[in-house]
């Protein structure tokens, strides 16, 4: 230990600090795109988590008498499986054949290409939404190809994918808009766009006012743009020299807007009134007022409440938000409670049991974020369609070991917390009723 260090202080980040200043507010520029950050994760870890949250710390607990069981024995003629377990459901009116859908991907291409065109084909043949992310318009433009030889923009090449692959009566696209994109007229654009006509006409097109995300509450987008993106960006996003990157990466940031309650019931207002025939979703950050924020918007009429816990989002943040800001996805769903309408949750959602949790809590489906976007990395052909069969499987199990046969039938009295010593504390906190 040096002399001047003290038994517990962070010495060495405070040297770090004083070496490379504003450059160790984030988390290296060469690691964006190559590792996971967020709540629970360390700075070159790799996307190893460190410490499981309270969502993960629930157990998953079967009665032992199962009415429900006896039901469907008497409905099928049978013993009922597993298999027997209906994992279909309508996510912020759209019709779907999983609780799930695919969580916002926004401008940052990550990987060779843009991996959220793969990851759409994928989603579509599962028959789920699709969210693509803000930012998408101001970034890369906006362009239908085929007039005059320009090629169709990445926004429009992720909702053709999505749309050539989707089957029928399924799924659904929503498009999420920030400042910049409400700047852009974004959702103007796609509403009025022959290439969205068939999707919109059978209400399968729907758009995302994006209040905040996960992994920043408070803050804009930010990303990681070379020299050149950034002289072209310039004009329109605040780029800034704080990476201290050798290569010459600077910082990219969005704005992240004004909200109150009379403006996101103004701007739900504008959504329906503007774009009738589109669903109208609205994605909020992990913020203390959470409950408040989504019971406003449920009642000026969203059709869903995303609500991204501190562990979703991109992860590309400053290290003190990654550590320190905003309410995991588990106290999010708690402060809830019971919910006014479709509820959708995110945050670190990869696998049966942990959407099982969320499930049961209250959400209506879970985001797969930054799973889908290993899962496709590992495979674009099919890498997501696997992880997402995994994932069923284990939701299969885990509903028909409870003694139930529809997802929708989850509920938090399926929970026990080890912190909580009477049986079904759990459910009465989560519904706000007497235990």
């Amino acid at each position: 230990m040096s002399a001047l260090g003290a038994p517990g202080f962070p010495e060495r980040a405070v040297r770090a600090r004083a070496r490379a200043g504003t450059a160790e507010v984030f988390p290296a520029a060469d690691a964006y795109g190559a590792e996971l950050f967020g709540a629970g994760y360390a700075a070159g870890s790799g996307g190893t988590p460190e410490t499981p949250d309270a969502l993960d710390a629930l157990r998953i607990v079967p009665p032992v008498f199962m009415p429900r069981r006896l039901e469907k024995l008497i409905d099928l003629g049978r013993e009922p499986s597993y298999e027997d377990v209906a994992l279909d459901t309508s996510i912020g009116g759209f019709t779907a054949r999983l609780p799930l859908y695919l969580s916002a991907f926004g401008s940052t291409r990550a990987g060779s290409g843009d991996l959220g065109v793969a990851a759409g084909r994928q989603a579509a043949r599962l028959g789920i939404p699709m969210v693509i992310g803000e930012n998408m318009v101001p970034v890369h433009g906006y362009a239908r190809g085929g007039d005059g030889g320009a090629t169709r923009s990445a926004l429009l090449e992720r909702v053709a994918a999505y749309a050539e692959s989707l089957p029928d009566g399924v799924g659904g696209v929503v498009v999420q808009q920030s400042t910049e994109d409400a700047d852009s007229e974004v959702w103007n654009l796609l509403y009025s766009d022959p290439g969205t006509r068939a999707l919109r006409d059978s209400g399968r097109l729907g758009f995302e006012l994006k209040v905040g995300q996960g992994a920043k509450p408070g803050l804009g987008g930010m990303t990681v743009v070379g020299a050149a993106e950034a002289d072209r960006l310039a004009g329109q996003f605040a780029v800034r020299d704080l990476l201290g990157d050798p290569d010459g990466r600077l910082l990219r940031c969005a704005t992240p807007g004004t909200f109150t309650e009379e403006i996101v019931r103004q701007q739900l207002r504008f959504m329906r009134n503007n774009f009738p025939l589109a669903r109208t979703w609205v994605k909020f950050h992990p913020g203390r007022d959470i409950a408040q924020a989504s019971a406003t918007a449920w009642v000026a009429g969203a059709d869903a409440v995303t609500v991204d816990g501190a562990e979703g989002g991109t992860g590309w943040a400053p290290r003190v938000f990654l550590d320190q800001v905003g309410l995991p996805l588990g106290e999010c769903l708690r402060r809830i409670g019971r919910p006014g309408g479709d509820l959708l949750a995110t945050g670190r959602i990869w696998e049966g049991g942990r959407a099982a949790r969320a499930l049961a809590l209250g959400a209506t489906a879970v985001g797969l974020g930054r799973a889908a976007l290993l899962a496709v990395d590992e495979d674009p052909e099919a890498g997501l369609v696997r992880l997402v069969e995994a994932l069923a499987l284990e939701l299969r199990l885990l509903v028909s070991a409870l003694g139930k046969y529809s997802v929708t039938d989850l509920d938090p009295a399926d929970l026990w917390s080890p912190d909580t010593p009477v049986a079904g504390a759990v459910a009465a906190v989560a519904l706000g009723t007497p235990s």
